[in-house]
């Protein structure tokens, strides 16, 4: 009796943690460069004497749908979308390397290129920063210019982003939204990642199948709950069988 109890009270509890999951997505539908979170359920066994039969329905190590989302032309200088796979390289609150595909950028009263969030965006050679009086002019290769608004337009050369492109199995989210890699190391800058300047990349969140996914998991939950009354109502009868025959 115990089993079915086990199984679905550890059901229902992973149920819930998948909701959570899906109603983040659907939160970031409209967030630039978002990669929807993954969660994977497996088998973990109870361990202790008397217990080999019993398990637990146990979350795997939760990962994140690096499929690149829509591109969208949005004529802004500063809005940069990676073609295809890569990253783009910024300085997370805690002063670590991390890498995101939200090219939504802007200036800082100091002139410092950064994203909406306030990270600093790196080049090859650390934090990039636009004199005053420059407009921004972002190539396909990530070479960052700054055109002076008056005077002659020569581009003054001030850098390239750090794109880079690690194995998918070597990087891992952070609970910013930011990706690092598994080891900590800053990854390797990758001269074949390319950047489309005034457009940024949508969410890859599919917000029907978000939906879909929680209405099924709606569904799942009620079930493990009935699982776990049907256990005890048994109990019960089963208790009264005992006590009417002694």
């Amino acid at each position: 009796m115990d089993r079915m109890i086990y199984t679905a009270m550890s059901g229902a509890k992973s149920m819930m943690a998948r909701q959570d999951v899906l109603a983040n997505n659907l939160a970031n539908v409209s967030t630039p460069g978002f990669r929807a979170e993954t969660v994977a359920f497996r088998v973990a066994p109870v361990q202790g004497e008397g217990l080999p039969t019993r398990a637990f329905v146990a979350d795997s190590t939760t990962g994140a749908d690096l499929t690149p989302g829509a591109i969208t032309t949005t004529g802004r200088p500063l809005d940069v979308a990676v073609m295809g796979q890569g990253w783009l390289a910024v300085q997370a609150g805690d002063g670590t390397e991390a890498y995101t595909r939200n090219g939504g950028f802007q200036l800082n009263e100091q002139g410092a290129l950064q994203t909406m969030s306030g990270q600093a965006v790196l080049g090859d050679g650390g934090p990039i920063a636009v004199p005053p009086g420059n407009s921004v002019a972002i190539a396909a290769d990530g070479s960052v210019s700054a055109i002076p608004l008056t005077g002659p337009k020569t581009p003054i050369s001030l850098g390239r982003l750090k794109l880079v492109n690690p194995p998918a199995a070597d990087i891992t989210r952070g609970n910013d939204g930011l990706f690092r890699t598994k080891s900590g190391a800053p990854a390797d800058s990758d001269p074949a990642v390319r950047v489309a300047s005034g457009s940024i990349e949508s969410s890859n969140v599919n917000p029907i199948e978000a939906m879909t996914g929680m209405i099924s998991l709606a569904r799942q939950f009620e079930m493990q709950m009935k699982l776990i009354q049907t256990a005890e109502s048994n109990s019960r009868k089963g208790t009264q069988v005992l006590a009417s025959g002694s």
